[in-house]
């Protein structure tokens, strides 16, 4: 079973998300397993803008697993504000996996 782990070594913006969510689509499960909501990746699916805090990246592809580990600072409300989006539209525009 093989697995790829992408792990920043700066602090700030370096990309790890946007080199995440390329790939997404060759992976089962996604897991952010630290930080906070202090940081977040912006995801454009079909012209509609996604701002996250907390969900992986990944969360807009269809039967993917995404979780949320125990090394991640959660701030409750942020986390119920991006659900409360996904579920507002998000859900209609899922990328096939």
């Amino acid at each position: 079973m093989a697995n790829i782990v992408i792990v920043g070594t700066q602090w700030g913006d370096e990309g790890k998300g946007k080199i995440i969510d390329l790939l997404t689509q060759y992976a089962d499960i996604i897991v952010r397993f630290q930080g906070g909501n202090n940081a977040g990746h912006t995801v454009y699916i079909k012209g509609e803008k996604f701002i996250f805090h907390l969900m992986p990246s990944g969360i807009l592809y269809e039967k993917k697993k995404c979780i949320i580990g125990n090394g991640v600072v959660l701030d409750p409300a942020v986390l119920i504000e991006e659900i409360t989006e996904l579920k507002r539209g998000g859900t209609s525009k899922m990328i096939p996996s």
